[in-house]
């Protein structure tokens, strides 16, 4: 038989429009004479629906979307993940559709409960398998945490399951889908059956799926790998209930990967909230380059508005830079000087800073000036506002709260600045759009005379492997210390980093693309006064 797996990009809370999708993806399978489709978890809904399954009016809604889907395919056997309230419990569920009504609905065993997963907030969990027929095949059902630990998958086997089917709605990291991997051959170990791997595909808030569905045989070798950003139906011949070696696409490199999800993310984000564009300030410097590349490539450039905000301390390179990359791109730029309005300020303030010498205060308020003007255009003309800083700069707290950090998506967010040099370069590696100058300068946010970014933190490469090993892995300022690194310098980048947990609190969201990010994964206290590098 063929079955077939829909690899879907789907919009959390769009019932009809999700239903649509599952319903042009049978159309396909259909033709490709498949007699199964496969879709990922929450199909009918999207992941992550959070608190949304709370509500009764939410799951019942759902449940009537999925009971209409299987009047219009009576034709094929359709799984769809749906939330599944049973008086005052809900589900992760999935529903086996065949014959016009639901026959079978399984419930997912394990819920994920770290990272960016919070299920037993919202869910109750299941605890039997679930095994239906199909053309002679008696395939089993796994819902993406079921895989994670044992128990699910070798149940699902000990009930007469030839195949396990998994929905998933797996988020994108780097090294994300070698893990993937490496439980699907463990669960297969275990179960000794082949495994249909059906992801999903798409931003949702700060996290992306990257899809890249795949099958295993009984013995855990690939047989099929699917693209990853790519939405489509594909198909699996099974003989003899083995999956027919198939079509193998390639690992894409960590840049390539990278720069795709960043691209995903803020087409989606910016779309399925409805903005009609996106604006961003345009400096002249390496953050805000690689932003608008990405914006362009997500959006098209009639989207995208570029302003330089000049001041006193912006160099005339840094103008020239800006223009040119607008230019190479041709999205629309704007040029709005704040001398006037910083002037402005200093005079309102004269009598209260009472002749005190210039420090950070005016620095940032240039740094609000300039997300004021931002923000204004954003009310006006309804562009989203996208901020520029990165992960290195979100962890020390080198940013403005309300200037450069104001804004609707922090697109660079979990980006580390020794990352963002390697995605320009890969960018400009397809087509140059970003001036090679603007990778080359010192990085600088010239707010003062002759600034530097490390004047303020010590070099990225120093900086970015410490915060990567404190804030990643765990590690304690001595175990980083052990590792090579100047307890000085430990002990100031964790000094910081802890300081500046009330900014990234109210930064705004982010795409995801480590495994710990400053959002969903990092839930620390504001008020604190745990001091680890102390310990030093």
């Amino acid at each position: 038989m063929k079955l077939a797996m829909a690899q879907l990009n789907l919009t959390v809370g769009d019932l009809k429009g999700n239903a649509a999708k599952m319903l042009a993806a049978v159309g396909e399978a259909k033709a490709a004479g498949a007699s199964l489709l496969l879709t990922p978890e929450m199909s009918i809904c999207g992941y992550a629906p959070e608190d949304l399954v709370l509500r009764e009016d939410f799951c019942m809604s759902c449940e009537r979307e999925v009971r209409n889907l299987a009047v219009a395919t009576a034709d094929i056997t359709l799984v769809v993940g749906f939330p599944h309230r049973v008086g005052r419990d809900c589900y992760n569920a999935a529903a086996v559709l065949q014959d016009g009504g639901i026959v079978a609905i399984y419930h997912k065993q394990k819920l994920p409960n770290f990272s960016v997963f919070d299920e037993v907030r919202t869910f109750n969990a299941g605890e039997t398998a679930c095994v239906f027929d199909c053309e002679g095949v008696h395939f089993g059902l796994n819902i993406c945490g079921d895989i994670w630990e044992p128990g699910p998958a070798e149940l699902a086997a000990a009930a007469g399951a030839q195949v396990l089917l998994v929905l998933n709605a797996s988020p994108f990291h780097i090294s994300k889908r070698q893990e993937r991997k490496r439980v699907a051959a463990e669960r297969i170990e275990a179960s000794r059956i082949p495994m249909v791997y059906c992801n999903l595909l798409g931003g949702q808030d700060e996290l992306v799926f990257d899809g890249a569905s795949f099958v295993m045989d009984g013995k855990g070798q690939i047989t099929h790998q699917f693209p990853a950003w790519e939405e489509g139906v594909y198909i699996v011949d099974l003989d003899d209930k083995s999956p027919v070696p198939g079509r193998q696409e390639a690992e894409p490199a960590i840049e390539a990967d990278v720069y795709q999800a960043l691209v995903t993310g803020v087409r989606d984000y910016t779309d399925k909230n409805g903005f009609p564009s996106a604006i961003l300030g345009l400096s002249g410097g390496i953050d805000s380059a690689l932003t608008m590349a990405i914006a362009v490539d997500a959006l098209g450039d009639s989207r995208v508005h570029a302003v330089m905000m000049p001041s006193e301390f912006t160099a005339s390179i840094s103008r020239d830079l800006a223009l040119e990359m607008a230019e190479i791109l041709d999205v629309k730029y704007s040029e709005i000087a704040i001398k006037p309005m910083y002037d402005m300020f200093i005079e309102q303030l004269a009598d209260e800073f009472d002749q005190l010498p210039f420090d950070t205060a005016e620095e940032n308020i240039q740094a609000r000036v300039r997300g004021t003007l931002l923000m204004a255009l954003s009310n006006k003309f309804g562009h989203l506002v996208l901020t520029t800083g990165n992960k290195s700069e979100m962890a020390t707290g080198y940013a403005t709260l309300y200037g450069d950090m104001a804004g609707g998506f922090a697109v660079l967010k979990d980006v580390p600045k020794t990352l963002v040099y390697r995605l320009s370069n890969y960018r400009n590696s397809l087509s140059r759009v970003i001036p090679q100058h603007i990778i080359d300068r010192a990085p600088s946010a010239e707010l003062r005379a002759n600034q530097t970014d490390q004047d303020s933190l010590p070099p990225y490469d120093i900086l970015d492997a410490i915060i990567e090993a404190y804030v990643e892995r765990d590690l304690s300022p001595a175990e980083i210390v052990a590792m090579g690194f100047n307890p000085a310098t430990v002990k100031r980048v964790i000094r910081l980093t802890n300081l500046a947990e009330y900014k990234r609190r109210q930064s705004a969201p982010g795409i995801r693309i480590t495994p710990r990010n400053f959002g969903k994964d990092r839930r620390y206290p504001i008020t604190s006064r745990y001091r680890p590098e102390e310990n030093l």
